[in-house]
């Protein structure tokens, strides 16, 4: 038998040390904890608030394991599930809108190991759970925006066109004009007409009354089907995106009914950060600030969000919103202020540039736009004491600053606040504007999908199955079985580092791949041993027989998992959600147990029996 090289024994010995030092981690389960953090993103969360959360806490009899100051967050540690979710129910009904609480596992890796890269096996809702939001997308809210917009468009249709009226407004999702004279009245019903037929049907339902010269003009259903469809499709998408910057893995993120969006992210650590840019509406509303002497018909005032600054007047008419940024940066001005730098697409690039052209010297005003909630406490029917949510938006203005020269698709806005919020506000406009406010109706931790104890009878079976496997294959193939099942500990040891180290999730279906491999690895040394029995009974000598079975087998081995790893890869590239899972897994598990088979098993049949003279092998 050839002497096996001192390089492959070295290259065992580190990817197993690899192996196993990242599955180290999994050994310390975390423990359930709350995460508090304010409302208002430019504040963190300080002293004060800890004594408050501690006082609450102490109070009400929730014992803490610990209470902390983590990155500008309070994280509370708990015993139980129980004392968690006390928790986070005491300090939202004491605190209220003040302080967003999230539920969250806070790990217990030890420090040095965490600072190597070390973190525990993510585990999918199915599992061990992690953070569920039910999302409504308020459809009315975006109807209305939708309507005001069109009012303002036809305004400046009408200035441009020179046709009068004396009255303009919106009453009930309605358009109403009431003209001053009839050539105005029929040039405007002709506006309206050829308006209202598109190539994808009727948009406006259009009302006339000859008498008085007053058109009303709605969006027709078909319209309002399209706008509900649209919406929610693209904040669907919008939230994909989000939810890709916050890279979390394998998250779930589909349509439910007619206007709703589950919103799944398995083995989610930071939930507060994640609640703050999946809930916010977050968009931007850019207009010039009016003339004194503007019509107060035609004028807003809005205060600016720091609040030191009192409040301005700006012009109705928008010139682009945030749905028009396709890119978003954050940088510093000359003044060491964070501002966010913008990239507007062709047709906003066109609409600031047309607006900005002649109005050198005036200010841009960039409005905040957020959908926000109040709480308040109220008893039901029951006499139970309930929280009630009320939603309204709200518009700041966070810049407002003078046009030095004809704005284009690309140009800055400072004012923006802290690099935190400035950060924020970047992200959420690279990931896209949403289409219309959306309210959460349902957020909670996931546990297992199919029962704990169905868990832990399926994890008990997994031990059993591996532990007749180990037993079958000593009884059956002796001391090259005993080789055979220290390769494959070493296997699943190496799949669970290193899927921890990939930061995968495993899912139900993820155990369905490992216990896949496990049969897979075994099936390679009884391919293996079964061709070195071959190879006895042709006569050759035990030495011999050893070599030439391992290397004969080799092929066989390597276009079975070939093909296999091929259609796991398939699996991943088109499939979604639990089949990932299972793809990702089996993956890992093809590469482990093709690795641990052929050189693992190799080396210990090496150690075992290369320095030995052997007349006879019992196999």
């Amino acid at each position: 038998m050839k002497k096996y090289p001192a390089w492959r024994y070295a290259l065992l010995l580190i990817v197993l040390g690899v192996g196993i030092l990242y599955a180290l981690p999994n050994l310390y389960p975390a423990q359930p904890a709350i995460q508090v953090t304010y409302t208002d993103s430019a504040k963190s969360a300080d002293q004060k608030l800890l004594s408050i959360i501690q006082s609450e806490l102490f109070d009400a009899g929730i014992i803490t394991e610990d209470l902390s100051l983590k990155n500008n967050n309070i994280v509370v540690r708990f015993q139980s599930l129980d004392d968690q979710l006390l928790a986070k129910s005491l300090l939202q009904k004491t605190l209220l809108d003040q302080i967003i609480v999230a539920l969250k596992l806070e790990p217990t890796t030890p420090d040095w190991l965490a600072n190597l890269g070390g973190q525990p096996l993510k585990l999918g809702l199915d599992l061990s759970g992690g953070v569920h939001f039910l999302l409504e997308v308020d459809v009315e809210t975006a109807l209305n925006d939708k309507t005001d917009g069109l009012l303002n468009s036809y305004r400046k249709k009408f200035r441009t066109e020179k046709i009068s009226y004396s009255q303009s407004q919106v009453i009930d999702k309605q358009l109403i004009f009431v003209f001053r004279d009839q050539d105005s009245f029929s040039r405007a019903k002709d506006m309206f007409f050829d308006d209202s037929f598109t190539a994808t049907g009727l948009q406006y339902d259009l009302e006339e009354s000859a008498s008085t010269q007053t058109l009303k003009l709605a969006y027709s259903d078909l319209a309002i089907k399209e706008l509900r469809d649209y919406a929610v499709q693209q904040n669907l998408m919008t939230l994909r995106n989000r939810v890709n910057e916050l890279g979390v893995s394998e998250p779930v993120v589909q349509r439910q009914g007619a206007n709703r969006i589950v919103v799944e992210l398995p083995g989610v650590q930071d939930t507060t950060s994640a609640k703050k840019i999946i809930g916010k509406t977050a968009n931007l509303e850019f207009r010039l600030e009016a003339r004194s002497e503007t019509s107060r018909l035609r004028k807003t005032e809005f205060g600016f969000k720091n609040s030191n600054f009192g409040s301005a007047y700006l012009e109705n008419d928008v010139i682009v919103t945030g749905d028009r940024v396709t890119n978003a940066s954050t940088g510093f001005d000359e003044n060491g202020q964070a501002q966010v730098n913008i990239t507007l697409d062709m047709q906003g690039g066109r609409a600031m540039q047309r607006a900005t052209d002649g109005n050198i010297g005036r200010r841009l005003g960039v409005l905040f736009v957020e959908q926000k909630s109040s709480s308040s406490l109220s008893v039901d029917e029951t006499g139970q004491e309930v929280i009630a949510q009320t939603s309204y938006v709200e518009k700041n203005i966070i810049s407002l600053a003078t046009v030095q020269a004809v704005l284009g698709t690309n140009f800055r806005i400072t004012g923006v606040g802290t690099p935190q919020e400035a950060s924020e506000l970047a992200l959420l406009l690279r990931a896209g504007a949403l289409a219309a406010p959306m309210k959460f109706v349902e957020e909670r931790t996931v546990g297992p999908s199919l029962g704990k104890e169905n868990i832990k009878l399926g994890m008990q079976s997994i031990i059993a199955g591996f532990a007749l496997v180990i037993l079958f294959m000593f009884i059956y193939y002796k001391f090259f079985g005993l080789a055979a099942n220290l390769a494959l500990t070493s296997n699943l040891i190496l799949i669970t580092g290193f899927m921890s180290l990939l930061g995968a999730t495993l899912t139900l279906p993820g155990i369905a791949g490992i216990v896949l491999t496990v049969g897979m690895a075994v099936d390679a040394n009884v391919l293996i041993f079964s061709r070195i029995r071959e190879e006895l009974k042709a006569g050759k000598n035990p030495h011999l027989a050893i070599q030439d079975g391992f290397s004969r087998a080799f092929i066989t081995i390597f276009d079975a998992n070939v093909t296999t790893l091929i259609a796991a890869l398939i699996l991943y590239a088109i499939g979604t959600g639990p089949i990932k899972g299972f793809a990702v897994t089996l993956s890992i598990g093809i590469l482990t147990s093709m690795f641990t088979a052929i050189m693992g098993t190799r080396a210990i049949v090496q150690l075992m029996y290369g320095n030995r003279s052997l007349r006879e092998l019992k196999i």
